[in-house]
């Protein structure tokens, strides 16, 4: 049974599973690590575990080595190349009037292949800026078109609730988020409140969604009639995070009932 742990590239970025290869390894130790484009740095972001033969991932690639100070030299050269190619490349999509937004640059630790990572509004045909590319930096060129959201989470910046976005900072995965989502969290659909720095629909309402439908699994949903002791009535809000209704009874009364309260034995939909 290997013993597996969580490596994560980038800060906020999503944590791949390796075999430690009987490696002592503890949280944010730097490792070497073999990827499929070959030698990579990273950050241990979940400690050692053992797993059985039938959980382990297919193609389960193993750590290479603890990072040595040649190794975070190669990193620190590596970040100066990723700096001197963003701004050339800037240079070049302005001299092109190219439609595009460059957001980032990554490096292979092997100095292989340069990553450009831009946004565009629609297909850009950035041949001739390629071609500048590699005559500049001798290297394996490759420009990947990334989604807005992609791009709030390498950009990263503060939320509307006045956070760090999720996205950037602990949010592994990038899940689907629907508007469905918004509506069984009783959250106002004014696009302007649910939406991220990337104009989509906010991470955070996949990421809870599972929690409300959990403590909504014995609330009665607005609209439908229940009887108490007050007097039959009719739901009209849900309190979810409390675990309370409002309810307007049939003589106009408004009250608020907590469905766990054990003293109601009369509350029954």
């Amino acid at each position: 049974m290997p013993n597996i742990v969580g490596i994560r590239f980038k800060k906020g970025g999503k944590i791949y599973s390796f075999d430690d290869a009987g490696i002592p390894l503890q949280v944010d130790d730097q490792v070497v690590v073999n990827t499929d484009n070959g030698l990579a740095i990273g950050i241990v972001a979940s400690a050692a575990r053992n797993m059985e033969g039938d959980q382990v991932p297919a193609d389960l690639k193993k750590v290479d080595r603890k990072a040595t100070e040649e190794d975070q030299y190669t990193r620190e050269e590596n970040q100066k190349l990723e700096q001197e190619a963003h701004a050339y490349c800037l240079q070049k999509i302005r001299e092109k009037e190219l439609p595009m937004k460059l957001i980032d640059v990554e490096c292979l630790f092997d100095r292989s292949k340069i990553v450009f990572n831009f946004t565009a509004d629609n297909r850009v045909d950035f041949r001739e800026l390629v071609k500048s590319l590699v005559q500049k930096f001798r290297s394996r060129i490759e420009l990947r078109q990334i989604g807005a959201r992609q791009e709030a989470r390498i950009v990263g910046g503060l939320a509307v609730c006045g956070r760090e976005c999720c996205c950037g900072s602990w949010l592994n995965n990038l899940d689907r988020v629907s508007v469905k989502m918004a509506k069984e969290q009783s959250t106002s659909l004014n696009p302007e409140k649910i939406s991220g720095l990337c104009g989509r629909l906010m991470c955070c309402l996949a990421f809870e969604y599972d929690t409300y439908m959990d403590l909504k699994k014995n609330m009665p949903k607005c609209g439908k009639t229940i009887q108490l002791a007050e007097g039959r009535g009719k739901v009209i809000r849900q309190n979810i995070l409390k675990g309370d209704i409002s309810v307007a009874l049939e003589n106009g009364e408004e009250i608020s009932v907590n469905i766990k309260d054990k003293d109601r034995k009369d509350f029954h939909g």
